[in-house]
């Protein structure tokens, strides 16, 4: 089974149709989002409805929860200025097709795989959507966070950094940012990528005993990718060029 993985997608139209572009020639079985599809971005209802599309199952991310909250999640608490005026200008915007895709998305989505292995996919960890998973993680804590999951290989994003990471018997994934990935979580311990001008995404391959797994890095058509933003009418487009290579 060869299974595409793409992650925090972040209303980035142009990137998400790069990535599923080189997807295409993979001979995929399955593409699986894991999560943050249309928060910050210029082109959140068109991103949400090309995933739809594809029938493409999404696992629910911390910022696609921001725009479902009832009452409206406050984006001013922990974050910038930029952040919060982009989050109200996606919550104005959505249809009530993308607010029942987004509320179809499930917490956690577990794959069965060859053999006796599964696929655990997630946002942030299988217990939270906001838990970060990295390569400085104590092992007592990826214990903890993965107490009670038999899955033998568990994938995610939300960090916007790619990561393999082995733990026990378990292999951990994180395949990055598909639309956004000069911005991360926040947290102090974590590098953040610079200068980006790539889409990120990751492919899962197993037959019987044979495990692949592929982080991918794609070069995007940065002037392409920033013309559009600029014209989509979205706020703090100054904030947001400056996530990307000058």
């Amino acid at each position: 089974m060869r299974i595409g993985l793409i992650a925090d997608i972040h209303g980035n139209l142009v990137a998400l149709d790069a990535v599923l572009a080189a997807l295409d020639g993979e001979r995929l079985d399955r593409l699986i989002c894991l999560g943050d599809v249309a928060a910050l971005g210029p082109r959140p209802t068109e991103t949400l409805a090309r995933l739809r599309d594809l029938g493409c199952p999404i696992v629910l991310g911390n910022t696609d929860a921001w725009l479902l909250a009832q009452p409206p999640h406050d984006p001013t608490a922990g974050s910038s200025a930029p952040v919060a005026a982009l989050t109200r200008w996606v919550v104005a915007r959505l249809t009530a097709a993308d607010r029942a895709q987004l509320r179809a998305c499930p917490p956690t989505l577990t794959v069965p795989l060859d053999g006796d292995r599964a696929l655990l996919c997630c946002h942030g960890s299988p217990r939270s959507h906001d838990e970060v998973i990295a390569a400085t993680t104590p092992d007592d804590a990826i214990e903890a966070i993965l107490d009670g999951h038999a899955a033998t290989i568990i994938a995610g994003g939300h960090t916007h950094i790619q990561l393999l990471r082995r733990h026990g018997q378990k292999q951990i994934i994180n395949v990055g940012s598909d639309g956004l990935p000069g911005i991360g979580p926040g947290t102090p311990d974590l590098p953040v990528n610079r200068a980006v001008a790539w889409a990120e995404y990751g492919i899962l391959d197993v037959a019987g005993d044979h495990l692949g797994i592929a982080l991918h890095r794609l070069p995007l058509d940065l002037p392409h990718v920033l013309a559009d933003a600029r014209v989509s009418g979205m706020p703090e487009f100054a904030w947001w060029r400056g996530l990307w290579r000058e």
